[in-house]
């Protein structure tokens, strides 16, 4: 029986979203421990009437606080690299000795003002709610690993065990020399190194899974819908080989031209009130 796109598009949900996506405070905590030590040295420059002759007597003793520099204006990156008045300047935290280049550094990004005009009280609470603030940039990340979670708690439903009869993150190459099936149709003849999501085995085929869920629009999404029914076109030509994508979210409702044709042409399109309501026990007999 022939799904109807709209009614199956209905049922798509606007979150899977657990406590941990919004902000993952164990990366935060584990990430303020790494230069926590640092961070109170350098706090001991809070209120300093003298801060770049007090910085530079900080400096001189303890020289690796400036590992904890880069953080304090929201980058994680060791090197930062800035143009100062035409001239190229490159700053590596990890072994930089030039106190004079390390104070220009902590004047012009106004760290000096910051931390000597008691603007912050403790450059610990200070990191740590910088942190916060940079973890919420991966929750585009965290929202993908959400939903293979989901999928991965479904296929442990149906009894595959993990690195027995189902695997994770594989790629196309590794499928082919495990299972002598060749593939090549689905990597441009071995051009492209194809990463699949989960790949189950069962006795009568290889299931290779795709997931994803988009709570906002953008053009990715309408790349990924022609990308997938390349790839479910071309899986219908390979014996003991299927093809299966679980996607949901309403970041669909402005791509829903595009899903609705992947739709169309494949047959194992799903959703996540399909994998609720044991379309999976069906697909992977």
């Amino acid at each position: 029986m022939k799904r109807n796109f709209k009614e199956w598009f209905n049922t798509f949900t606007d979150s899977i979203a657990t406590y941990e996506y919004y902000t993952d405070f164990n990366t935060v905590y584990k990430n303020i421990d790494k230069i926590k030590v640092e961070l109170n040295i350098m706090n001991s420059l809070v209120g300093s009437k003298n801060i770049e002759k007090d910085f530079d007597n900080l400096f001189k003793r303890y020289p690796e606080i400036r590992k904890c520099l880069p953080l304090l204006i929201a980058v994680r990156e060791k090197e930062i690299k800035v143009v100062d008045d035409g001239e190229k300047l490159r700053y590596n935290f990890t072994n930089i000795d030039d106190v004079e280049l390390l104070k220009k550094f902590m004047r012009k990004t106004g760290l000096f003002d910051l931390i000597s005009n008691h603007l912050v009280n403790n450059l610990v609470d200070y990191a740590t709610g910088v942190e916060v603030g940079l973890g919420s940039n991966g929750r585009k990340n965290r929202g993908g690993h959400l939903m293979e979670d989901v999928l991965q708690g479904f296929i442990e439903k149906e009894g595959f065990i993990l690195n027995q009869t189902y695997f994770k993150e594989m790629y196309l190459k590794d499928i082919e020399n495990k299972w002598n099936i060749n593939l090549s149709s689905l990597s441009n003849l071995g051009k492209v190194a194809k990463r699949f999501d989960y790949v189950v085995k069962t006795n009568n085929c290889i299931y290779a899974f795709e997931t994803n869920f988009y709570s906002s629009s953008g053009s990715k999404l309408n790349e990924t819908a022609r990308s997938y029914k390349m790839i479910a076109e071309e899986s219908k030509h390979i014996k003991g080989f299927a093809f299966v994508w679980v996607t949901d979210g309403l970041g669909w409702v402005d791509a829903r031209n595009n899903l609705e044709e992947t739709f169309d042409v494949m047959d194992n399109l799903y959703n996540i009130k399909d994998l609720s309501n044991g379309k999976l026990k069906e697909i992977l007999k």
